[in-house]
């Protein structure tokens, strides 16, 4: 079915609006992908919602993939480029017939090439994508386990590039391009994706050499190749990265790019360190079809996210998202640009570096080494005629006091800095030297976050807490009787480890009169914290410990991610 065709059942049927129709139609076109997954993506539509519509439309079978176990002979019928490329999978098979599970039953050209194909007749069943992508990778699954190329890796003999100075290229590239070198590199770089890791850590020790995945923000140990294969993958890495594999004395950056079955791209962002015993590689995840935009998904509590709109949507002034390295402070920014992105807005953006690029934003990347600064792109931002203004970081006075300046003069600016919490970043503002008249005046909200892990809701459990903890912890003591928490157990789909996904806690404060005045009057950041508490502010703990009693958040993670309200 044609998106066109499909939108307008959808809309007629009075399942979806017009304008959600249309905001599916511009999330298609920006990521790819079918419309009826941009429709689930944007939560405006059920998936099971959409596989009923589309079974009752076509009058054939719904079948539900995860309670059934496949025949790996029936599967076998279409091979997995096939199942890949039109979102099929073959289910049972009966003399002639061979039925398959697709999320789309109108593909007449799918349905013909099979056929053609399989020599069958073809009988179609309905079931939603997100079942068919999980059985194509469950009974498709033919790429090598860590276990297969390590047994691969014994039988090859690869001479162990001496770590002097002294580099042979011409050796180390043969290496690199050894067929079990290659086969492991490229099971890291997949198997990252398929376990939902960010970032992928490849370090070297002394007598060791490990290969880490971060997932919902903890490192976990995956392998340890061999020592004498440690050049050899560092090598394949950086000529995939297309860095300078002779050079190993200084830090490199670069960019793999790599497209999965099924017409999707992955970006990897590659940075190099050398270390005592080697190069460190970390590769960190970009993928945009997983970004999440909507602010509305992100974990604000309503309160806040009306006061933080509120603030984004003021014609100048400053808003500033502060939290540690990796609390999703870039995902939020990109979330209010993306709200703000309009054809009568110029937006410009300095980064460092730029990890997503979206259309209709004027987005640079800053090269301190040549002099292209946070500062001297902000300056040339305000010679373009902008309407707003993002900096990836405001690491100094000159940055600040800019920013502050652009903020007075008729331009909303955002940024991030590194604080614990929002009253502490005024604080911060003033010790670059920042007046505090320019700091109550020009910043209109300040939000500090984090990022929580989520319990697992397919091993959840109860948590049996004690009440005192839980008030120790900051629960009051009449919400504790009727409290209930809960921990993961460990199960397949959360990789045993009781979390998965993440949420963020947030703490937004926007500047309320009464706080502009303590920070004139030279007011200190537990006076603010309590004025803006006075206010109506949750704290980042309060924020966490909503989450526990909405079952999101365990209490071994509230305690791990925020600190008590006194502390």
């Amino acid at each position: 079915m044609s998106s066109n065709r499909l939108g307008e059942l959808l809309v007629r049927n009075e399942i979806i609006n017009e304008d959600q129709l249309k905001r599916a139609s511009e999330e298609q076109k920006r990521n790819g992908g079918r419309l009826g997954s941009a429709l689930v993506k944007l939560n405006f539509l059920e998936e099971k919602a959409l596989t009923d519509f589309l079974a009752k439309q076509y009058r054939v079978p719904f079948v539900d993939l995860d309670s059934l176990e496949l025949e790996p002979s029936v599967v076998s019928h279409v091979p997995p480029e096939v199942a890949q490329k039109y979102q099929i999978i073959p289910v049972d098979r009966k003399g002639s017939t061979l039925k398959i599970a697709m999320s789309d039953p109108s593909n007449i050209f799918a349905i013909d090439d099979i056929k053609f194909m399989t020599g069958f007749n073809i009988e179609v069943s309905v079931a939603s994508e997100s079942a068919i992508k999980s059985a194509i990778d469950r009974y498709y699954d033919q790429s090598a386990t860590f276990a297969d190329v390590m047994g691969d890796l014994d039988d090859i003999d690869l001479e162990l590039v001496d770590d002097s100075e002294d580099v042979d290229v011409h050796e180390l590239q043969q290496a690199s391009q050894d067929a079990p070198v290659v086969k492991l590199v490229n099971l890291i770089l997949t198997d990252a994706i398929k376990k939902g890791a960010s970032d992928i850590h490849i370090e070297c020790y002394e007598k060791s050499f490990r290969v880490r995945y971060r997932i919902d923000g903890v490192l976990y140990e995956v392998m340890n190749p061999p020592m004498k294969l440690r050049a050899a993958i560092v090598s394949r890495i950086k000529i995939m990265a297309e860095l300078d594999i002779a050079e190993r004395r200084l830090p490199q950056d670069g960019r793999i790019k790599i497209k999965l079955p099924g017409g999707k791209d992955m970006d990897y962002r590659v940075s190099t360190l050398p270390t005592l015993f080697g190069e460190k590689i970390v590769l960190r995840l970009l993928d945009k079809s997983n970004l999440q935009l909507d602010m509305t998904k992100l974990g604000y509590e309503e309160q806040a996210l009306k006061w933080f709109k509120e603030a984004i949507h003021k014609p100048f002034g400053m808003v500033l998202v502060t939290g540690p390295t990796g609390s999703g402070k870039t995902v939020s920014l990109y979330s209010a640009l993306s709200e703000l992105n309009k054809t009568t807005e110029n937006i410009s953006t300095a980064e460092d570096p730029v990890e997503f690029n979206f259309a209709g934003i004027n987005q640079v990347h800053v090269h301190e080494s040549i002099g292209l600064t946070f500062a001297s792109a902000l300056r040339a931002f305000l010679r373009q005629d902008p309407d707003i203004i993002m900096i990836g970081e405001i690491r100094d006075f000159e940055t600040a006091e800019i920013g502050v300046k652009a903020a007075l003069t008729g331009h909303l600016v955002l940024s991030t800095l590194h604080t614990n919490d929002a009253p502490s970043t005024i604080s911060r503002l003033l010790n670059m030297g920042i007046e505090p008249f320019l700091v109550s005046t020009a910043v209109n909200l300040i939000s500090a976050q984090r990022l929580a892990r989520k319990v697992c809701q397919e091993c959840k459990e109860v948590d049996e807490i004690g009440k005192q903890e839980l008030i120790q912890a900051g629960v009051k003591p009449e919400e504790v009787d009727g409290l209930v928490c809960y921990k993961g157990k460990g199960c397949s789909v959360c990789h045993e480890t009781g979390y998965k996904g993440r949420v963020g806690i947030y703490q937004v404060m926007p500047m309320f009169e009464s706080i502009r005045e303590m920070v004139l009057a030279g007011g200190t950041t537990a006076d603010i914290k309590r004025e803006s508490m006075r206010l109506g502010v949750k704290t980042m703990r309060q924020s966490a410990l909503t989450k526990l009693k909405e079952g999101a958040l365990s209490f071994e993670e509230v305690l791990r991610v925020t600190v008590g309200d006194d502390g």
